[in-house]
């Protein structure tokens, strides 16, 4: 028979992200709705009619910027390590 080891440590359950992640992951979230939020809107009732409001600039620059932003902010929150200043 085999001997069992009495000092085997149990693994602990941690959270991948800390506080710090999440604040960040939210923010990016925050960025991304407004710049879907921004996009919307400009069309027109009548088909028939243009309306040339849908080639304003928060349309075509503001709100994909803004898009782009959250998303580069998510992929920080997502590489981001909170404990690499803890000893």
């Amino acid at each position: 028979m085999s001997k069992k080891n009495k000092n085997v440590q149990k693994p602990t359950s941690q959270f991948i992200f800390q506080k710090r992640n999440y604040l960040f992951l939210f923010i990016g979230l925050a960025f991304i709705a407004l710049g879907f939020i921004l996009m919307t809107g400009g069309g027109s009732d009548d088909p028939n009619v243009f309306n040339p409001d849908i080639y304003s600039f928060r349309r075509i620059r503001l709100a994909p910027t803004l898009v782009l932003i959250g998303l580069g902010i998510q992929v920080y929150a997502i590489l981001l390590n909170p404990d690499k200043n803890k000893k």
